[in-house]
């Protein structure tokens, strides 16, 4: 179960990651510049991240235990898995530190270009659907790391995960989505 767990948890990531990569290259409207420094820091942050997690299933040993008639799996770590383990978190922090930096960079920046030519259009809808995604997205993932960092219990800590991964991971799209099909009904219901 362990290994399923720690599988999923560095796919769900990496599927993440990708939305995020391609809402930034859609906000940078398309730069192939940005696009390659995305792809390859996400390759080379993920195939660390995977070598790392590699490393941690094989040195990594559980039992399971029966107690009072209910069944405990225990995990036993090799010292220096915890330790990759914490790299592996700080580079996903880093990652999307940098990533935050570059959505408040392109943001700061098509504000200032609203700002002198005032229309926005739905191009610039659809920006302000993008960034608001993004803060809570960005919001949420600075809250389960400080939690992570304060609390340090595993248990709390995965569910705060999970919650971030299969709840705000998705938003990102939906939001868009939601825009989207609201856009549709407002151009429907105006007259011909």
């Amino acid at each position: 179960m362990y290994v399923i767990w720690n599988w999923t948890g560095f796919m769900v990531f990496a599927m993440l990651w990708v939305i995020i990569i391609t809402r930034l290259h859609a906000m940078y409207q398309g730069s192939r510049k940005i696009q390659i420094f995305l792809i390859v820091t996400f390759l080379v942050v993920n195939i660390f991240n995977g070598a790392l997690g590699i490393i941690s299933t094989t040195h990594s040993s559980g039992e399971e235990l029966i107690l009072s008639g209910t069944y405990q799996c225990s995990i036993g770590f090799a010292e220096d898995v915890i330790l990759l383990d914490s790299i592996t978190w700080i580079l996903a922090t880093m990652w999307e530190v940098l990533v935050l930096c570059l959505a408040a960079w392109i943001a700061v920046k098509h504000f200032r270009e609203l700002r002198r030519h005032s229309a926005g259009g739905i191009v610039g809808d659809y920006f302000t659907v993008l960034m608001k995604t993004h803060v809570v997205y960005f919001a949420s993932f600075v809250g389960v790391s400080c939690l992570s960092l304060i609390i340090l219990s595993p248990t709390i800590s995965a569910i705060v995960t999970v919650v971030q991964s299969f709840v705000l991971g998705p938003r990102l799209i939906l939001g868009i989505r939601e825009h989207h099909a609201k856009l549709v009904v407002d151009l429907a219901q105006q007259p011909a």
